[in-house]
């Protein structure tokens, strides 16, 4: 594919036309060019799909972060693996004929006309959502899709391509809307990089935080009876959370934070003055009691203005940092959900910091500063910043005056600048009511993942008339920065989860050390065990003893499944000793009772 003139994405076979400035060739190292590479390998599903299953109907296809999808409606049916193998190989034909993808700009009547003759009743509806009078389509073969482009120049530009997963989505993720399934792929151009791509993807599906989550016995979500999207936190989740949200408790008032806690429900009237009932409403719980109309909290920000507003403020008393880890519920629609990733109740690390205009590229500073300690203690060292910012060809989208952006952007441009931080601009991105830094930290296995974000807004202020009393005695609106560093507790917990593959640092670990001795009838052995198990107790070491029936193979099976940092052997031996045989990430060595004692105290201590 190219570029022109540094921002526009254009077929290989585009014309050249006199108003071209730069021409830039771009290959498959180019994140650009390999969405590309992953659209046009989209439609190759497609036209395999409809080679096979003439009557299928057709919904979207995309390139996403690794490969790419395409959604099918094959009445209420499902692909089963057999289908799968063949479509597979009708892809391979379909690369093998090298069929050229031929751009075609046409009226969108004509292309209505087009798709309802093809029987395609999705493209039909996309078609009457769209306002230009002329759509563009790709035709390669007897394929044709609604498709803005651009594409490879011929599908022999696909060397190697396989179908990953299959799932079903809701048409427009809606679901109300008809259930479809969806095929999931990728392709590249060498073996070689598949086989790199199949090898990272076993393993992600060996860390999936749905699956270690259960064998780890932290949670479960039995939507069936409870509701999609809401979580039972086991005991060992809810400790591996509650030290979590101590930390961060801990953290906050070191940094200047407040605690606050606020109800779970109030009047619709505060969501109405918020705007959240304009603009929000399709993601919020309501009800009514007693003919009077409350809201399930979705957001925490309405209730820490009205502690900030309880009192005059001057500008001496700013910045005013308040901080909860309140719990919110949102209607995120069902296909969507996914285990801790995605859900409808959950709980921020939610802070809003009111300051003046001269604090706040301060403020930002402290915040960028603040995530890099927390997240450098949960094991997370690189993250990549953008800053999302208006349009301002399109100004009346956005509140604020063009100086209250121009100060607020450059306020985050400096901050991240300061920091020695690179940073991606991304036009056109930002909130309505202002705009924001991104930070997408970078896990152990290289994936990127959104979280922190940091929002100035220039509505809640205006509605609500948050304001102090500046030197010269009058009344200022704030400044308002809306900041979560981890986001959902939840979300971070799957993050983390998948992060370590549930083998936690031991100061987070929920059980730290299992004593297992050899011979639970002899009593020199088990009098040793507990003693050792109460002295680890006394040290806050959370430590268990397994005197269950069993033998001893199957108890350190289960010990390693359950990914227990020390396992403890304790035998005859060891006791004769004073020493312990410790078990550790499948090693085995043997350590003095005192020695083993300073290891664990040292591995344990929270790194604050």
């Amino acid at each position: 594919m190219a570029k022109i003139n540094g921002d526009i994405l254009v077929d290989l076979t585009r014309k050249i036309e006199n108003w071209y400035e730069t021409i830039e060739i771009l290959d498959f190292s180019n994140n650009e060019a390999k969405n590309v590479y992953w659209h046009t390998s989209a439609h190759v599903l497609a036209q395999a799909v409809k080679r096979l299953f003439p009557n299928v109907k057709l919904g979207i296809g995309l390139p996403i972060e690794h490969g790419f999808y395409y959604d099918f409606d094959i009445e209420n049916t499902s692909f089963n693996t057999e289908d799968i193998k063949h479509i597979e190989k009708e892809m391979k034909h379909i690369i093998k004929e090298n069929l050229p993808l031929i751009r075609k700009e046409i009226s969108k009547k004509d292309a209505i006309d087009l798709f309802n003759k093809l029987g395609e009743k999705y493209k039909v509806e996309l078609l009457n959502e769209i306002t230009e009078d002329k759509v563009i389509v790709y035709k390669q073969g007897e394929f044709i899709d609604l498709c803005r482009g651009p594409h490879l120049p011929s599908t022999g530009y696909i060397k190697v391509i396989k179908i990953m997963n299959i799932s079903s989505a809701y048409w427009k993720g809606d679901e109300n809307r008809e259930s479809m399934q969806r095929l999931y792929g990728i392709s590249f151009p060498t073996k070689e990089m598949l086989k790199q791509y199949l090898n990272w993807f076993k393993e992600i599906k060996r860390r999936d935080h749905r699956v270690l989550g259960t064998r780890l016995d932290l949670f479960s979500m039995p939507s069936n009876i409870i509701g999609p999207g809401l979580i039972l936190w086991h005991p060992k989740g809810a400790l591996i959370r509650t030290i979590i949200e101590n930390l961060l408790r801990q953290i906050h008032l070191k940094y200047g934070y407040r605690l606050v806690v606020t109800p779970h429900i109030a009047y619709s009237k505060l969501w109405n003055l918020s705007g959240h009932l304009t603009y929000y409403r399709e993601y919020m719980y309501i009800l009514k009691k007693a003919n009077i109309e409350y809201v399930v909290k979705p957001m925490n920000c309405p209730f820490h203005i009205l502690i900030y507003k309880s009192k005059i403020r001057s500008y001496r008393d700013l910045p005013i940092r308040y901080f909860e880890l309140g719990t919110v519920y949102r209607y995120e629609r069902s296909g969507t959900l996914h285990g801790l990733l995605r859900v409808r109740g959950f709980t921020q690390d939610d802070a809003h910091i009111f300051c003046t205009p001269e604090q706040l590229e301060q403020e930002i500073i402290g915040i960028l500063n603040l995530l890099e300690y927390i997240l450098r203690l949960l094991g997370f060292k690189e993250y990549l910043m953008e800053i999302s910012t208006w349009d301002p060809n399109e100004k009346e989208k956005y509140m604020g005056t063009e100086e209250d952006w121009a100060k607020a952007e450059k306020a985050l441009k400096d901050a991240l600048i300061k920091k020695s931080y690179n940073f991606k601009i991304v036009p056109g991105e930002a909130a309505f009511y202002g705009p924001k830094i991104d930070v997408k930290l970078i896990d152990s296995t290289g994936r990127k993942w959104q979280c922190a974000t940091i929002q100035i807004d220039f509505n809640l202020p205006k509605r609500f008339n948050i304001s102090y009393i500046g030197p010269d005695g009058k009344e200022h609106l704030v400044v308002m920065i809306h900041r979560t560093l981890l986001g959902s507790i939840e979300r971070f917990i799957g993050i983390l989860i998948e992060h370590y593959a549930g083998r936690f640092p031991v100061w987070l670990a929920p059980e730290q050390v299992r004593i297992i001795p050899i011979n639970t009838r002899n009593k020199k052995i088990l009098e040793y065990c507990k003693k050792i198990h109460e002295q680890l107790k006394y040290l806050n070491i959370r430590a268990t003893l397994d005197i269950r029936t069993g033998t001893l193979a199957a108890k350190v099976r289960d010990a390693e499944l359950e990914l227990i940092p020390y396992i403890l052997i304790i035998g005859e031996k060891e006791v004769r000793l004073n020493t312990i045989s410790i078990r550790r990430k499948g090693q085995q060595k043997t350590l003095n009772l005192e020695d083993f004692i300073d290891v664990i105290q040292r591995d344990a201590q929270i790194p604050i």
